[in-house]
């Protein structure tokens, strides 16, 4: 479904969604002043259509005692496709990746690392990310207070 074919209703449906997933379809369909069938039946259309790509709860990494949160850009000695996948699919074993984008520029990946603390990380870093053949360079920022959380994709006016 493109984008130009979502109405106000759909943009209403999933601002609600993406602030509460957990809204019962009656709950969802009077904040946007619809019908609970009509509702249940615009939401059923947009996740068969891959608009609504699925749902989840969002957990607090502290409170599991993941208290420490880098960022990691990575550049690749060799970008041939075995060396890229290769990269892929380790990034995509490791449970303190949450998120790993290619990226423009000069370096080729930046992840999201979240570990219990700086021990935790600097074996993540030493035995896993740098005990890759490929990896030529890493640099790493960690996040000292997160200013504005991922809340959700912006919706068009």
């Amino acid at each position: 479904m493109a984008e130009s074919t979502l109405d106000r209703t759909d943009l209403l449906l999933l601002a609600q969604l993406q602030r509460n997933g957990r809204l019962t379809n009656a709950e969802l369909a009077e904040r946007v002043h619809l019908s609970p069938s009509a509702c249940l039946r615009r939401v059923q259309r947009m996740e068969r259509d891959g608009i609504i790509a699925g749902y989840r709860a969002e957990v607090d990494a502290e409170r599991l005692g993941l208290g420490l949160q880098a960022f990691v850009r990575v550049q690749l000695s060799r970008h041939d496709a075995e060396a890229v996948a290769a990269f892929a699919r380790f990034v995509n074993e490791w449970d303190e990746v949450v998120a790993c984008h290619a990226l423009t520029g000069d370096m080729d990946y930046l992840l999201q690392v979240v570990v219990r603390d700086l021990d935790h990380f600097s074996r993540f870093l030493l035995d896993r990310l740098l005990g890759q053949s490929g990896v030529a360079d890493v640099n790493s920022s960690f996040v000292l207070r997160t200013v504005k959380a991922f809340g959700g994709m912006p919706l068009p006016q």
